[in-house]
C-alpha cells in the first residue's frame, strides 16, 4: 500500500515516526516548511513520554503527486471542505481516506469522497510540537490506542489492512459501534480538551483541581445525556466503560463519578489540548467541531448543555482577544 500521513503536525509525526521505525514507507505532508525541513534533514524527533528518533520523508502539499491506497487525515477540521477536495485526486481508486480529527468529521468528508472511501479513527493520545521536526508525546507509551471504524459498511478488508499499520504503533479496536466510538472521544475532548484551553492548562490539572474538574463533569454529563437521548451507545476507552463509570442519576453516583476523574486522567495529565497550543499561536482553533458538534447533537434531541455552551462561550472570547487562556477564567463559570 501507498501510504501517506496529510497534516503531519504533533499527531502526524509521531505516527510517521513510529512507522517508519517498524519499517513501513509513508509520505508525511505539511505546510509548514520548516518543519519539513527539518523532517528531511534530521528524522524525527519524538520526546516525552518516549524516546524516538528516525529517518522520515516528508514532503510540502504541493509536492503531493501519484495516487495513496491510504491517507491518513490530521489536519484542524476548518478547512475538511477545501482538504478533501484537494485530496480526492490522490486518493486511489479503491483507496481510502482514514479520518484523525476530532468532533464528527466522517459526514462532510464522504460528501466529497463517497461513503466507501471514508473512516474514521479516535486518537486516545496527545502530543505537542515542541519545533521543527520535534515532537513530545505527552500521554504514556501504553495509552496509544486507535479506535478504527466504518461510517457505513462494506470495506471490512480495507480497514482490516489499515489497522494493521496503525498496529505498528499500538493496540487498534475495530469498532462496530463506530459512532459510539465516536462519542467516547467526543465526549473527553469537550469536557477536557475545552477545560483545559478556557483554564489555559493540561488535562492534569483540571482533574486535580476541584472546580475546574467539576466544570469537566458537567460537560461529560451533557455528552452522556446527549448520547442517551440520540440512543447512542459510548463505547469504552481503554477498555474502561466510561458511561458506566461517569454517567449519575443520585448525589451519591455523581461523588463516585467526581472522585474517578483523576485517576481516569493519570495517564494524559501532561497532555496540553490542541485547541490552546493553536490559540497560543494565534491561529483559529476547532472548538466549533468539537464542544460545537456535542452543542448541535444536544440540540437535535433537546439537551440542554449549559456548562459545554459556556465553554464555547468563553474560547470565543479568548479568541476574539477579549479574554485569555487563564486560571482566572475559572470564576467564569458559577458551579
Amino acid at each position: 500500500m501507498r501510504i501517506a500521513i496529510y497534516g503531519a503536525g504533533s499527531l502526524g509525526t509521531v505516527l510517521g515516526a513510529y512507522l517508519a521505525k517498524a519499517g513501513i514507507a509513508v509520505d508525511l505532508y505539511s505546510r509548514n516548511e520548516a518543519h519539513v525541513r527539518a523532517l528531511n534533514d534530521n528524522g524525527a524527533t519524538v520526546v516525552g513520554k518516549v524516546e524516538l528518533k528516525t529517518e522520515v520523508h516528508a514532503s510540502l502539499p504541493s509536492d503531493m503527486d501519484g495516487f495513496y491506497d491510504c491517507i491518513f487525515l490530521l489536519t484542524k477540521q476548518l478547512e475538511n471542505q477545501k482538504v478533501a477536495a484537494f485530496l480526492k485526486p490522490f486518493l486511489a481508486e479503491n483507496g481510502m481516506l482514514c479520518t484523525m480529527q476530532n468532533g464528527l468529521p466522517e459526514p462532510l468528508l464522504m460528501e466529497i469522497l463517497g461513503n466507501d472511501r471514508v473512516c474514521g479513527c479516535a486518537v486516545g493520545w496527545g502530543a505537542t510540537l515542541l519545533g521543527p521536526g520535534v515532537v513530545e508525546l505527552t500521554s504514556e507509551a501504553d495509552a496509544l490506542h486507535f479506535n478504527l471504524g466504518l461510517p457505513t459498511a462494506g470495506r471490512e478488508e480495507r480497514l482490516g489492512e489499515i489497522a494493521e499499520i496503525l498496529g505498528h504503533m499500538g493496540p487498534v479496536t475495530i469498532e462496530q459501534n463506530f459512532i459510539g466510538a465516536r462519542y467516547s472521544k467526543l465526549l473527553i475532548n469537550a469536557a477536557f480538551s475545552g477545560t483545559a484551553t478556557v483554564l489555559g492548562s493540561t488535562f492534569g490539572r483540571i482533574a486535580q483541581d476541584r472546580k475546574a474538574r467539576r466544570i469537566a463533569q458537567l460537560v461529560m454529563k451533557e455528552c452522556l445525556d446527549t448520547a442517551k437521548a440520540r440512543g447512542i451507545r459510548i463505547e469504552p476507552v481503554q477498555g474502561k466503560d466510561i458511561a458506566k463509570l461517569f454517567d449519575y442519576h443520585s448525589s451519591f453516583k455523581r461523588l463516585i463519578s467526581y472522585a474517578l476523574i483523576p485517576l481516569a486522567m493519570k495517564k494524559h495529565a501532561s497532555l496540553k489540548p490542541s485547541m490552546l497550543q493553536d490559540i497560543e499561536k494565534g491561529k483559529p482553533c476547532e472548538v466549533d467541531a468539537i464542544n460545537g458538534a456535542l452543542a448541535e447533537e444536544a440540540r437535535k434531541v433537546g439537551v440542554p448543555t449549559p456548562t459545554n455552551d459556556l465553554v464555547i462561550e468563553v474560547i470565543h472570547r479568548i479568541e476574539s482577544g477579549e479574554l485569555k487562556p487563564q486560571w482566572d477564567n475559572l470564576g467564569l463559570f458559577s458551579k
